[in-house]
């Protein structure tokens, strides 16, 4: 089973940094998927900002969502939280 997602931050460049439930931190670059399907959404001004945790994975209130299994496969694992952004 998974580790599922606890807090989520949106950073710089459409990455987000994303904290695991079994305390491990990691930064998931977005960039790649921004071009297909229901992704493209996120490309729209403010929508990218607009992550949340929503049950054990990621959501945008534009209506996207991701897999949890995908998030942690996905994640660069980091030793400490990425610093943020002035505006996050």
């Amino acid at each position: 089973m998974q580790p599922s997602v606890k807090k989520v931050t949106a950073l710089e460049n459409y990455r987000l940094s994303v904290e695991f439930s079994n305390g491990e931190h990691g930064t998931l670059d977005m960039n790649p998927y921004l071009d297909f399907g229901v992704f493209k959404r996120l490309k729209e001004p403010g929508a990218f900002q607009q992550v949340f945790v929503s049950f054990d994975t990621i959501e945008w209130h534009c209506g996207v969502d991701l897999d949890p299994e995908f998030v942690y496969r996905k994640c660069e694992r980091t030793a400490t939280q990425p610093k943020l952004t002035a505006n996050s």
